[in-house]
C-alpha cells in the first residue's frame, strides 16, 4: 500500500473504525450488507453485519472500466476503489460554502467490483455522451443529483451535480481530501 491515497485512505478508515469505538458502537454495522460475502465481515446475525476496512493485497486495479471505455483513469481513482475492502463510510467534509455529509462508496467484495465497475463505466459513458469532462464518482450524497467526485484530468475531488457540467472544488487532491474527512457514526 505504497500510493499515498491507499494509505490516507487507510489512515481515514482508521479513524472511522476508532469513532464508532469511541461511540460505543464497536465495529460499523448495516443491515444492508446482510447475506453478502466479504473478507470485512466480522459477525451475520441475519439482521446486520458487523464489518471492518480490509486491506487488499495485491492492490486492485479498474481494468475493465478502462478498457471498456478506452480511457486510462488517473492513479489516485485507481488507488482509492483498489486499496481495500469495506462497507460505505459515512463522512463529512468542510466546504468554503458549510459542512457536507455524504457516504464514501467502497467495494464490500470481489462481486461488489464488478457492480462498481459497471457503475464508473455507464458514469462514464453519459458523461462522454453529454461532452462534459470526466470523472469517476467516489462519494453518494442525500440529493441523488449531487456526488463527491475526482476530476480524471486534474485529480481534483469536485462536488457535481450529475449531467451538468456544475462543479465545486473541494480538494486539490484526493489524499488531501481524505485527511480533512471527519468520520461521522450512524449507528440504527
Amino acid at each position: 500500500m505504497n500510493h499515498p491515497v491507499a494509505a490516507a485512505l487507510s489512515e481515514f478508515s482508521s479513524r472511522f473504525l476508532q469513532a464508532w469505538c469511541d461511540a460505543g458502537q464497536g465495529f460499523p454495522r448495516s443491515d444492508d450488507l446482510v447475506g453478502l460475502s466479504s473478507p470485512c465481515v466480522k459477525a451475520d446475525d441475519g439482521y446486520e453485519v458487523t464489518w471492518q476496512p480490509v486491506a487488499r493485497s495485491p492492490m486492485g486495479d479498474l481494468a475493465g472500466v478502462e478498457k471498456g471505455i478506452e480511457l486510462r483513469l488517473h492513479e489516485d481513482i485507481v488507488a482509492f476503489y483498489g486499496a481495500q475492502f469495506s462497507g460505505d463510510m459515512a463522512a463529512k467534509f468542510q466546504t468554503v460554502t458549510g459542512m457536507i455529509e455524504f457516504d464514501l462508496l467502497q467495494a464490500f467484495s470481489e462481486d461488489d467490483v464488478l457492480r462498481l465497475q459497471e457503475n464508473i463505466l455507464g458514469h462514464l459513458v453519459t458523461q462522454r455522451r453529454l461532452k462534459l469532462k470526466p470523472t469517476v464518482f467516489i462519494g453518494a450524497m442525500d440529493s441523488e443529483s449531487e456526488v463527491v467526485s475526482v476530476c480524471n484530468l486534474s485529480g481534483e475531488v469536485i462536488l457535481e451535480t450529475l449531467g451538468k457540467d456544475n462543479r465545486e472544488v473541494l480538494s486539490p487532491s484526493l489524499e488531501q481530501f481524505l485527511a480533512a474527512l471527519q468520520p461521522v457514526v450512524r449507528a440504527e
